[in-house]
C-alpha cells in the first residue's frame, strides 16, 4: 500500500481570536467573564494547497506531527478504507506520513499501528493519534479497540458499532524514532474505571498530553460514563489524570472539565500544552456552548490543569477555511485540532475536516496552519 498523499495542512496563522470573539454563555465550571490580565491568542494565517491531505481510496483523519532527528517531519493520523463509510470505530488505522516541511506536501510511508487481533485491547482499531517527544524517546498515545468487526456503516450511512465504540482504551506506543518500530503494550494506558458511578464507567478515548512545569505529566481524556441507561451510556466528560513517567501509571481526578450549563456533551477533542504561564487547551465546541459563532475550535487555560476557564479571547477558528488562493472552504467539521510547537512555541496547527459529496458520501481530510507571530 505505498500510497502516495499529499497532505491538507492548513498552516492556520492562528486568527486573531479577538476579531471573531462573540459574547460568552454561562458555563457550569467558569465565570461569565474571564481574567482580563490574559490576553494570550492565536492567529491562524492562510493555509496553501499543498497542505491538504486527502485520498479517493482512504478516509484520512486527525494528523499530528513531530520533528525526528533524520530532519524530517512525521506525521501520524487515522485513514480507514473510503469504501466501508464512516468506518473509523472498527477500521481505523494510525498511519505514517512524511515531509520536508511541516506544512507538505506529504507522502505515506507505511502503517505505524496496525490491527494485530481481536485478542488484543487494541487488535482491530487504533484511532486518533497524538505524538510526542519527551527526551530521547518518541510516545504515540491513540486510542484502541476490539470488538466482533461488524461494519454497520457504508458510504453515505452514519452508523457506529456499539460493542467496538464501548471497548475504546487509551494506549501508548514507544519508539527510539518516529520511523519505528513502536513498542505497543497488552494493557491499556488508561482503562475504565470499575465504580458504574465513574465519570469514565464505560469507555475512554482521545488522550491528549503534555509536561507539568514542576516535572510529571498531565493528561486530559474523553469519557464516557453509565448513569445514563442504553447501550451508549453518559453523560459524555472529559477528565484529568497526571504521572510520573510518560507511560504511567497514571492518577484520575474525579471532576469533568470543559462543561456547560445547559448543554450535553459540549466538548470534545482537547489538545493541551503549557505555555506563557498557563496550561492552554483547545476544544472543539459541539454545539456553540461557549461563543456565539456555533460549532467552531475555542481555547479555554487554566493555572493548574485541573480548573479550566475560557480563555478571553476564545474563538480559534470557525467551520471556514481561508485558502491562499483566496477560495472560501466552508466544511462539515473542523476537529481533532493538534498543534506542532517548536523551541517551546506553536507552529502549525493541524486539524481534521470533511464535505459532503455526492450521495451525501464524506470526503475527509487533514490540514495544518502556520501559526503567526
Amino acid at each position: 500500500m505505498n500510497t502516495h498523499f499529499y497532505i491538507f495542512i492548513l498552516t492556520f496563522h492562528f486568527l486573531t481570536a479577538c476579531k471573531n470573539n462573540s459574547p460568552v454563555q454561562d458555563t457550569s465550571n467558569q465565570q461569565k467573564t474571564t481574567s482580563t490580565t490574559d490576553s494570550f491568542t492565536l492567529d491562524l494565517g492562510k493555509p496553501d494547497l499543498k497542505s491538504k491531505f486527502e485520498d479517493r481510496i482512504w478516509s484520512i483523519w486527525g494528523g499530528s506531527m513531530v520533528k525526528g532527528n533524520d530532519g524530517l517531519y512525521h506525521m501520524f493520523y487515522s485513514r480507514w478504507e473510503k469504501e466501508l463509510g464512516w468506518a473509523w470505530v472498527t477500521d481505523s488505522e494510525i498511519a505514517h506520513a512524511v515531509s520536508s516541511s511541516p506544512f507538505g506536501p506529504f507522502t505515506f510511508k507505511d502503517v505505524a499501528l496496525p490491527t494485530r487481533g481481536k485478542e488484543y485491547w487494541d487488535g482491530l482499531c487504533t484511532h486518533n493519534p497524538t505524538v510526542h517527544q519527551f527526551g530521547k524517546k518518541y510516545y504515540l498515545y491513540y486510542m484502541g479497540n476490539t470488538g466482533d468487526g461488524n461494519v454497520p456503516s457504508a458510504p453515505g450511512k452514519m452508523a457506529l458499532n456499539p460493542i467496538h465504540r464501548n471497548n475504546q482504551r487509551i494506549g501508548v506506543a514507544v519508539s527510539d524514532s518516529p520511523n519505528g518500530p513502536w513498542k505497543r503494550f497488552d494493557t491499556p494506558l488508561i482503562d475504565v474505571s470499575p465504580e458504574n458511578t465513574a465519570l469514565d464507567a464505560l469507555m475512554v478515548s482521545n488522550p491528549s498530553i503534555t509536561q507539568r512545569p514542576e516535572g510529571g505529566y498531565l493528561m486530559v481524556y474523553k469519557a464516557v460514563g453509565k448513569k445514563r441507561p442504553g447501550i451508549w451510556g453518559g453523560p459524555v466528560v472529559h477528565c484529568v489524570a497526571t504521572a510520573d513517567y510518560p507511560t504511567g501509571p497514571f492518577n484520575k481526578y474525579n471532576k469533568a472539565v470543559f462543561k456547560a450549563k445547559g448543554h450535553d456533551f459540549p466538548a470534545e477533542d482537547p489538545f493541551i500544552w503549557h505555555q506563557e504561564g498557563k496550561y492552554r487547551a483547545i476544544v472543539k465546541d459541539m454545539h456553540g456552548a461557549f461563543t456565539n459563532a456555533g460549532r467552531a475550535l475555542v481555547m479555554f487555560d487554566s493555572k493548574d490543569g485541573f480548573d479550566w476557564k475560557l480563555s478571553k479571547n476564545p474563538l480559534v477558528s470557525t467551520l471556514e477555511i481561508n485558502w491562499t488562493n483566496g477560495y472560501k472552504q466552508q466544511v462539515d467539521h473542523l476537529e481533532r485540532p493538534q498543534l506542532y510547537i517548536e523551541n517551546g512555541k506553536p507552529i502549525a496547527l493541524l486539524c481534521a475536516g470533511d464535505i459532503k459529496e455526492d450521495d451525501n458520501i464524506i470526503q475527509s481530510f487533514n490540514v495544518q496552519i502556520p501559526i503567526l507571530e
